[in-house]
Parts: structure tokens; sequence; C-alpha cells
């Protein structure tokens, strides 16, 4: 893996990826000036050889657009009105089609829109009953990537909500617990995990740009506690210099990757030599992260940045999720085009030294997983994935990505 960006928003330029939120958005490092041709807006093919891969890559989003607004329900939400995430997601992909024409919306973006606005909370979450900090986190960013004036308001209260659910310090400063820092499924979760966080960390950064205006209030201004997002992150790595968890382990299988939440692998986990007992390190969390370190804007040399990089670099796969199989394949699809692009990755050098081209593979194996209606579906249910409107709405966002930098 070579060096990645120190800062996000130079890199998104070039990308579909919040494109829409990008200009002076994620100002997280204060690197040397990029290139030239990063801190243009402009897209350029990389290389002829890639126009056939671009073209398939939009055939295939034209595909799945086209049968997300054939399945959507009456009232604007797809797949349920209890989670407002899936019909964010499903918003994001349409906003981030590459060619879009930001003057004209799809009838069925315009619904959706109103259903996301109609699950607005007194408290400035969006959500219906559960899941509140997912609902919000996701339902947030489609706020930003819409560009519209009228919804700052809400942004802003949902930015203050996610923050507000940020296992905090005691009043000492001291984080005891692996879990401080961390942000759970909601008010009332003692367990912060890695997802959620992730997703939280996602709206925050993107969400930046609103607290420029000068008429905000000191509330509307609050940030996360960072030193405290970065102490929960490194507690679910496996990663014992920086991690003193007993499960923690730098056995070559495990080693820089990451885990669901302090002492739960959702892989399971592996009996080492020593007699030791190691949670092990997968796929989809240790994309996520990596993100949650660049968000938290450490330097593309540290240590655990570079590690999990060395994690991910050995295990690369799209056949899989790493770990896992098929269990959270789209999601792990989704979680891998975005580090990758953020951290301004081209090709990845794999454990038996080949170089490959990440988005090109990744492209070709989503043509092959896509439905003859356009859709995209995973034979694996756990996390909701054989909701045909969730990996649709992974895939083409992944293939958003993908697009804009062949």
């Amino acid at each position: 893996m070579k060096k990645s960006p120190r800062n996000p928003a130079r890199m998104f330029r070039g990308t579909a990826l919040y494109g829409a939120a990008m200009a002076g958005v994620l100002l997280l490092g204060t690197t040397a000036a990029r290139p030239a041709e990063q801190t243009s807006p402009k897209l350029e093919l990389r290389a002829a050889s890639n126009a056939s891969v671009r073209n398939e890559v939009q055939h295939a989003i034209e595909k799945g657009l086209h049968w997300l607004e054939k399945s959507q329900d009456t009232n604007g939400f797809w797949s349920t009105p209890d989670h407002p995430a899936m019909t964010a997601l499903v918003l994001d992909a349409f906003e981030l089609q590459p060619g879009r024409d930001a003057k004209s919306e799809p009838p069925a973006v315009k619904k959706g829109y109103a259903f996301l606005m109609s699950c607005v909370q007194p408290d400035g979450g969006i959500y219906r009953k559960d899941l509140p900090s997912y609902n919000t986190s996701v339902s947030l960013v489609a706020l930003i990537l819409a560009g519209r004036p009228e919804y700052q308001p809400a942004i802003l209260k949902a930015r203050k909500f996610i923050i507000s659910l940020q296992a905090r310090p005691d009043e000492s400063g001291g984080t005891n617990s692996p879990f401080v820092g961390g942000i759970g499924y909601g008010k009332a979760d003692k367990h912060p995990d890695l997802s959620n966080t992730s997703l939280a960390l996602d709206a925050l950064a993107l969400s930046k740009n609103f607290l420029k205006d000068k008429n905000l209030d000191l509330a509307e201004t609050a940030d996360l506690n960072w030193p405290a997002a970065i102490h929960f992150i490194q507690c679910c790595q496996n990663l014992p210099k920086y991690n003193s968890e007993n499960w923690a382990s730098d056995d070559p299988q495990n080693k820089g990757g990451f885990i669901y939440a302090p002492g739960e692998s959702k892989a399971g986990q592996t009996n080492l030599p020593s007699g030791r007992v190691a949670l092990r390190s997968y796929g989809s969390m240790s994309y996520a992260g990596l993100l949650s370190y660049v968000y938290a804007d450490l330097k593309p040399d540290d240590p655990r940045v570079t590690a999990v990089k060395e994690w991910l670099r050995a295990n690369y796969t799209v056949e899989e999720n790493p770990a896992l199989g098929l269990e959270g394949v789209y999601y792990y699809y989704f979680v891998m085009a975005k580090a990758l692009s953020l951290c301004d990755l081209d090709t990845l050098e794999t454990k038996d030294g080949k170089t490959v081209s990440w988005r090109e593979q990744l492209a070709l194996k989503l043509f092959n997983l896509q439905q003859a209606d356009g859709s995209w579906i995973n034979s694996n249910g756990r996390w909701w994935e054989k909701d045909p409107a969730l990996d649709t709405a992974f895939s083409l966002i992944t293939l958003d990505l993908i697009c804009n930098k062949l």
C-alpha cells in the first residue's frame, strides 16, 4: 500500500463519494499541498483501457437506480419505514450517480427526502423508534448530499444529537473503560461498537462545513471528544502496543486488524499456540477502523494506521468478507471502497507480491452479482443483507466510487 493523503477533502474532489459535500469539508490535517491534479475538480480517465469498464459501471448503476425507482413504497421509503437509514442509503446512491443533473431530481428522490424529513425527532435525531444513532448518522449524510439550504437546521441538530451519544470520559478525564469514546446504537446503549462509531465519524466529518456559519451559537458548534474517540478505536484493534485488552494479539493472522467492539468479534476467536485466545480480526471492521483513524486525523505513518493497512493488504479479496465469508459482504464492499478511496489508493500489493487494481476487480465482481432486474441481493441474510434495497444501495455507492476514479 502506498502512502495515504492527509487531506481527505482534496482527494475527494476527484471522486463521487460525497462530491457535493466536499467543498471545504473534511479538513482533517495540515499536510503539504497535494499535487495539482488532485486539487482540480475536473475528472479525467486515468487510462484509455479503463473506458470500457467505466461504461459497464455506468450501465450497472443505471440499471440499479431504475430498479430502486420501481421498488419505492408509495409513502416514500424503501424497505421499511422503521429504519430511515435504509431510505437514506438509497438516496445516497441517487445523489452520487456520476454525471447526474443536480437541477433535475427524480420524483422518487423527492418523495424519499420528504419521508426522511418526517423522521426528524424533537431531540434532533432522525429515527422512528429504534437504533437512533445508526439511523441518524446515515440519514445525516443523505441530507448533506442533497445540498439544500433548508436542511441546514436539521443537519446541525442531527450533528449535535450524534455527539451527545458518545461515551464520555469521567470528570477527571479518565478512559479506564475500553468503551469510552465510542458510540453505540442509541442513548441507553452501554456498549459502543466500531460500526456505529465509524458511521458517526463519517457524518460528523462531512457536516463540519456547516459550522462555518457565524450566526451559530456555542452549543451548535460543539464537537466530539476526539482523543476519547481515538482511545475507543484503538481498543478495537489487534495491536497490543496500543491496546492493553487481554484479547488483543499480534499473531500474524490478526495483528493490525479490527473487531466489532472491545471484547467482541463477529468472526469468533483463535486459539494461539501459546495457549492464549485472540479475537479474530475481520475485513469489514478493519476497513471501518482505517476510515475511523483517517477521520480522527491520525498520520498516515502512525503505527496504528500502517498496521491495519498491512492486515488489509495481507487479507485482500473481493470474493468474501475476510474471516466472515458472505456475511455482510455488501457492507464490506461499501466500506472497502470508501476507505481505499479516502486513502487515495489505486492499487494494492497482495501478500503474494502481486499488484492489483482493486477498482476493476471489485467492479467486475459486482457486475457478476447484479441480478437481471438490476438489483443485488445476498444469499446470506445476516445483518439484513437479504434485503435487495439495502444490498443495491451498498453496491451502487460502491460503483459510484469506482466509476469516478477509473
